[in-house]
């Protein structure tokens, strides 16, 4: 049968289903025949209780689910009968007035968009490189060096340096009142490496193990403790030990200590450079990948379903919920979180979604099985049991749907900078370590 399909506007449509008010009443009645062999109620025994009182308990919620699934096929139907692709959940209501005999209903709902892309060989996209050098495996060497260090205590008349544990006491008051969090006994920390604020630093730096100091410290104003955030404090310090760092030297022991099977400095150096290259590769391909899905969302013209936005902006908001709860924030999920937070990003989420959906389908870029096989390997690579981990995956569906989708990504991502105007930036180790993945 043909289906009449209103227009609204955008992307809004509207058709009306009728259903014959005999085959609602005959499904009810089937129903509540069917529950009558199995309820329990009082004063009758199972299987025996008057389908008048059935239907007088339970007639109104078993007539709701008969409406329910009846409309719900009845526009799945016309849907498809229409070849429309429906964006979300319809909003159905009842006509006052219908045919008689029949029941009719308006269904309000949303289709997704035709997408029209635009000419990619025209757009710029920046493609960042970076490679490992020697003075990144320096630093890392360093570090694994700085975790496995061993404190020896100075002379007594020996002043705290950078590097350096000291051991202290100290009291702070804000215009001469103690405050919470402000004084303690025996707490150690490392000279100049930033875990205490600098003000507190430079006055024990210098400082020997017996001496007391008064000095003042301004609490930054996005300090976390709100308390004193913004604040002026004058604190004493008392050092009671000061021990000095040792590191352990770049030798075999070290590299065994840290696994390498052969033992050697040059196995050490090689391991790092391989785990640090694996790092650069996954944060290259996410910062390329962000500026090629920038370019592909510039090119493309669509109006969006409200409700995949709506959708998208309910899905980040019980995030955010279920962040506070991890955070321990009481009645979390009572939280007031307002839709506009996050209805901006919502919108680019909903955007890319459809713009790489139909990128995907014009330009056969779906994931094959041996590119996923290949990015589960790599995933499992930096583990001790590659195998294992790669098990791991195959074993779950949605784990290896969230490796199909990076993988589509991926795809998208060459096919964009395959077309585009790519413009070659290099930058240092440092640069895109620093930087946060988008």
């Amino acid at each position: 049968m043909a289906v009449n399909v209103e227009t609204l506007e955008k992307l809004e449509r509207k058709i009306t289903l009728t259903l014959p008010a005999n085959v609602i009443k005959s499904e009810v009645d089937n129903r509540l025949k069917r529950l009558a062999r199995t309820v329990k109620m009082d004063g009758f025994r199972p299987g025996k209780v008057p389908m008048s009182v059935v239907a007088q308990r339970y007639g109104y919620s078993v007539h709701y689910e008969v409406m329910n699934d009846k409309v719900g096929e009845a526009f799945a139907q016309a849907a498809n009968e229409a070849k429309l692709r429906v964006a979300g959940q319809p909003r159905i209501t009842e006509k006052e007035q219908a045919p008689e005999g029949e029941l009719a209903f308006d269904a309000v709902f949303e289709v997704y968009p035709e997408v029209k892309m635009g000419e990619l060989t025209g757009i710029e996209v920046l493609k960042l490189s970076a490679e490992v050098n020697d003075a990144a495996i320096d630093k890392t060497v360093d570090i694994l060096r700085k975790q496995r260090r061993t404190f020896a205590q100075r002379p007594q008349d020996a002043a705290a340096q950078d590097g350096d544990r000291v051991t202290v006491d100290f009291e702070g008051k804000i215009d001469g009142e103690p405050f919470q969090g402000g004084k303690a006994e025996d707490f150690q920390f490392l000279v100049g490496e930033g875990q205490m604020l600098k003000e507190f630093e430079n006055a024990t730096r210098g400082m020997k193990a017996g001496e007391s100091k008064t000095f003042p410290l301004a609490f930054p104003e996005d300090y976390h403790g709100k308390d004193v955030a913004g604040k002026q404090a004058d604190f004493m310090v008392t050092v009671k030990k000061i021990e000095a760092a040792n590191l352990p030297e770049v030798n075999e022991a070290l590299a065994k200590s840290l696994g390498i099977a052969e033992g050697t400095v040059e196995g050490l150096r090689a391991d790092i450079r391989k785990n640090l290259e694996r790092e650069v590769k996954f944060r290259l391909l996410a910062r390329n990948k962000q500026a090629a899905m920038d370019a592909l969302v510039a090119t493309a013209e669509l109006d969006l379903p409200k409700s995949s936005v709506q959708a998208e902006v309910d899905r980040m908001i019980e995030g955010a919920r279920a962040d506070l709860k991890q955070r321990g924030i009481k009645d979390a999920d009572k939280a007031p979180i307002p839709d506009e937070i996050f209805r901006p990003q919502a919108e680019r989420r909903v955007r890319l979604g459809l713009v790489v959906a139909e990128l995907v389908r014009t330009h056969n870029l779906q994931a094959k099985p041996e590119q996923i096989k290949a990015h589960v390997e790599e995933l499992a690579a930096s583990y001790e049991k590659p195998a294992d981990v790669v098990r791991w995956y195959y074993s779950d569906n949605r784990r290896l749907a969230e490796v199909e989708a990076i993988v589509i990504e991926n795809n998208v991502t060459e096919f964009v900078l395959s077309q585009a105007k790519v413009v070659e930036k290099s930058v240092s180790f440092d640069e895109l370590m620093g930087q946060q993945d988008q």
